[in-house]
């Protein structure tokens, strides 16, 4: 039995007053007090400061990715064997920024799939993306053309026992020859791919930069949409009527924002030719936001030096930049997230799993301090820790 005392905590959905107490046992959380009541049996640990919060989930990572330039496209040089440490070496940067909970959505050769249960981290993997010809990430094996293909590309990620499929519905800027504000698989095409993994309780999330691709994707039925720039004749457009059916429809949207670094030239030029810019991706999550539209936070972690593994701070921030009430923000990579996945866990609830972070300042009011993380316990386990603490029995 582990009690976490700190001097406040987000609890996954609201702030609660300090002091604080979180008490953990067999992996779950057994209560969440206000105040330093005795724990009988349970190992003390005092968090002094802190905030403690459900442990973080970044809902869209390429674990496969090894943070450089083009990682995606260098995939098929990798021998498995320096998959397997590229692989480690992201889930330690993700679990230095306190994230607990990764969604790998796009491996190679079911390099992630197939090790799932090998991590401190819960992992949860599509495998390699469905994609059209030559299409967006197509060096990941997950190529697919006609109904009948389609149907097998699915139920090959069921025998494989994935936790979600992901479809590539346009191209997409790290793949060379592929069109982002176009679509590569039909609105009819999509269906065939919802239809046949919701008939194998499988979740559907598309990756979707053009607006078309978007409404495609909706039309389909999907139950997650992957970076929904909506870009359309040179710009992004967004129309009330596409937000207000995200919102109606309960659609979870992944923004993948965040980075350390501006994108590498030919990245920024292909940005310029859609109509995108990062400023524009932010004030457009703010307006979806306003309408209702769910948010959880990813971050497309490992495919290049700006968008390296570990990156979660950076991506809520965007989120605070974009208007959305730091609350908001937290639950988009807690509670709300934890939902979309299917998972219990971005809650500091009794019953709950047992995953906690303490963080340096409060978050709640500066969410830099994200950047500041401390104490990370896994499954009621201490996994590391940075901040000073007073441990006794």
């Amino acid at each position: 039995m582990l009690a976490l005392r700190a001097a406040r905590a987000f609890d996954g959905e609201r702030s609660i007053a300090g002091p604080v107490t979180v008490v953990t046992e067999n992996g779950k959380i057994k209560a969440v007090e206000q105040g330093r009541p005795d724990v009988a049996g349970a190992e003390v640990v005092d968090l002094g400061t802190a905030t403690v919060l459900p442990g973080l989930i970044d809902t869209h990572v390429h674990l496969c990715g090894d943070n450089g330039v083009d990682a995606l496209d260098r995939l098929p040089s990798f021998t498995a064997e320096h998959l397997d440490a590229v692989i480690e070496d992201g889930l330690d940067r993700h679990l230095r920024a306190g994230v607990t909970t990764v969604r790998d959505l796009g491996d190679r050769s079911w390099a992630v799939t197939d090790q799932r249960d090998r991590h401190r981290q819960r992992v949860l993997a599509s495998g390699p993306p469905i994609t059209s010809p030559r299409g967006h990430c197509w060096s990941m094996g997950g190529e697919a053309e006609g109904d009948e293909a389609l149907r097998r590309a699915v139920r090959e990620r069921a025998d494989r026992r994935v936790d979600i499929v992901k479809v590539m519905a346009s191209g997409g800027f790290a793949t060379p020859g592929t069109i982002v504000d176009d679509c590569q698989f039909t609105e009819h095409e999509l269906r065939v791919v919802v239809e046949e993994a919701h008939s194998l309780g499988l979740p559907v999330t598309a990756h979707a930069h053009s607006l078309t691709a978007v409404q495609h994707a909706m039309a389909a039925g999907v139950d997650g949409i992957e970076h929904c720039t909506c870009l359309s004749g040179g710009a992004m457009v967004i129309p009330v009527e596409l937000m207000d059916a995200l919102a109606e429809a309960d659609i979870a949207v992944c923004h993948t924002l965040g980075s350390t670094v501006p994108p590498p030239p030919h990245i920024r030029e292909a940005f310029e030719r859609a109509g995108m810019s990062v400023a524009a991706k932010i004030a457009a999550v703010g307006r979806m936001f306003d309408h209702g539209v769910r948010a959880v936070s990813g971050t497309d972690g490992g495919i290049s030096p700006g968008k390296a593994h570990g990156i979660s701070a950076h991506a809520l921030g965007d989120m605070v930049d974009a208007g959305m009430p730091n609350a908001a923000v937290l639950a988009s990579a807690t509670s709300q997230a934890a939902r979309a996945l299917g998972v219990s866990k971005g809650m500091l609830r009794p019953g709950w799993d047992a995953d906690v972070i303490a963080v340096r300042g409060d978050p709640m009011r500066d969410i830099t301090a994200l950047h500041h993380v401390g104490t990370v316990v896994i499954g009621g386990q201490i996994a590391t820790t940075v901040l000073p603490t007073d441990r006794r029995e």
